[in-house]
């Protein structure tokens, strides 16, 4: 239905700053959120920030300050501006989207996710 397709990942220093963009293709929908998660070494994947419909925008409290997350509609787009990196920040970044597509009487919903990019943060 809907393919997310990320990059922009790579090796970086502390301090640096790195963006990473993600696509989606596939059928027509309504991109209702458009998120990033991360996943480091043994860990949880987590949330770092949502992009919602109407430009509501959250943030990990990690990351506030730091990451910027922002949306091109016309290019069926997110991006994730990162500045001030950090080694805590070294992670496989996913790229999720939630939408929603069909006519008002029946209307269904979905989620997607990117392969994942690997951002890697040295000291």
């Amino acid at each position: 239905q809907v393919q997310l397709v990320e990059s922009g990942g790579g090796l970086v220093e502390t301090g640096e700053s790195l963006t990473l963009s993600c696509a989606a293709s596939g059928r027509r929908v309504s991109l209702d959120a458009m998120s990033w998660y991360r996943q480091a070494p043994g860990q949880q994947r987590e949330l770092v920030a949502e992009s919602r419909s109407g430009g509501i925008t959250t943030y990990a409290d990690s990351v506030k300050g730091r990451f910027i997350i922002y949306r091109d509609n016309a290019k069926r787009s997110v991006y994730l501006r990162m500045s001030s990196l950090k080694p805590e920040d070294t992670a496989v970044y996913y790229c999720n989207a939630l939408f929603s597509y069909g006519p008002i009487e029946d209307p269904r919903s979905g989620s997607a996710w990117g392969q994942g990019t690997r951002v890697t943060v040295s000291q």
